[in-house]
Order: structure tokens, then C-alpha cells, then sequence
């Protein structure tokens, strides 16, 4: 799988170009701006952009959509549960797998920082949108968060193997990734939402 992950300005928001080796179809995860950049780094990388995947609807997320799209002929993606659907193409439901190229994501419903938030993972690597920070995790304290739920999908999320490779939606972190063996043990909110393990991997 070739992942490419771009940082876009104002808000330390991380998008990603994710592509199948073999059919060289992908998609981009979070396009919240530079949409021009964007499409140049996937030329760049080789990857023709099929899908566009919102984690959620927060605008420093998809402000980029509109043009993306325009630029791609890219299909919008997000949760049936996420705001605004107008300009959507597919829906996605609870839980189910897309799949881009040869590439099938395993798509997380993960409520908490929204309600209609997701976690994509495939081939040990998840890309958790501001679910999951490395060291942190989403906010929940505004319109539609809920702090108790954002606790319970991480805690699903941390049924992942320990070397899962974790993407996160904001460059909060010391480092750009980590694993979910490392947020076990350094994350912030490890003991609060119940999934800290002293002795696991770092």
C-alpha cells in the first residue's frame, strides 16, 4: 500500500494519499485544503485519485473537497451519520469494508469527537482521523461530541495488534505516527478511557 501523508496549513491538519501498488486506484483521507497540492503530490506518487474519505465532517478536514473533486473526478465518502450529505456519493453504514483497488479498509464507526466519525485500517495501518492522536486524542467538547463514547472507540480501536501503525488527523504529536502498543503506554488519556498497558510495547 503507498501512503503518502501531507501536512496542510492553519490547523496542523494531516491529509493522506493512500494507493494500490498493483492498480495504482486511491483515495485521499481528509483533504482539508491545498487541493491543488494535493493532486500534484498524486501524480507525483503514481496514484490515480478515486475516493475522497472524510474521518468526519469538520471543515478543517474536507475544506479542499469541493476542488479536489473537480480536479480528480474523485467520489466523496463518509459516514451515513456525518452532517451534511448533499454533496456525498456513497454513504457508508456502521460497519462495513471499502475498498480502493486492491486495498479493503475495514471502516471503524468511531463516535465520540463527532457522531458519525471513522477509523479506516488495512494492512496494519490505521488512519484514525481525530479519534486518535498520537499521545492525545479528539476533542469532546463540541456541538455532537461525546467524551464516554469517544472512550469506548478508542478502547475498540485498541483490540488492533500492538504494531499497528497509527495515522492520526493532526500533527499534535512528538512524532508524525506511533503505534498502538505506543499510545498503551504514552498516551494521555490511557488510564481515563481504560486501555493503558504498563508492560506492552512501546
Amino acid at each position: 500500500m503507498i501512503i503518502k501523508q501531507i501536512k496542510i496549513s492553519g490547523f496542523d491538519v494531516f491529509c493522506y494519499i493512500v494507493g494500490c501498488e498493483r492498480t495504482v486506484i486511491g483515495a485521499v483521507i481528509d483533504p482539508g485544503g491545498n487541493p491543488e497540492h494535493i493532486a500534484e503530490e498524486a501524480k507525483k506518487a503514481g496514484v490515480s485519485i478515486a475516493f475522497i474519505i472524510h474521518t468526519h465532517g469538520h471543515i478543517d478536514h474536507t475544506a479542499g473537497t469541493g476542488r479536489l473533486k473537480q480536479l480528480t473526478g474523485a467520489r466523496i465518502v463518509r459516514h451515513r451519520l456525518e452532517g451534511d450529505k448533499n454533496e456525498v456519493d456513497i454513504l457508508l453504514d456502521t460497519e462495513e469494508t471499502f475498498t480502493v483497488g486492491d486495498i479493503i479498509f475495514t471502516i471503524f464507526h468511531t463516535p465520540g469527537h463527532t457522531p458519525g466519525g471513522i477509523c479506516l485500517y488495512a494492512e496494519g495501518n490505521l488512519f484514525t482521523g481525530d479519534t486518535l492522536f498520537v499521545g492525545d486524542s479528539g476533542r469532546t467538547d463540541l456541538t455532537g461530541s461525546d467524551r464516554a463514547a469517544l472512550g469506548r472507540s478508542i478502547r475498540r480501536l485498541m483490540e488492533l495488534p500492538d504494531e499497528t501503525a497509527v495515522w492520526p488527523g493532526h500533527d499534535y504529536g512528538p512524532t508524525p505516527s506511533s503505534t498502538l502498543g505506543w499510545e498503551k503506554r504514552n498516551n494521555v488519556n490511557a488510564r481515563e478511557y481504560g486501555f493503558y498497558n504498563e508492560g506492552g510495547p512501546q
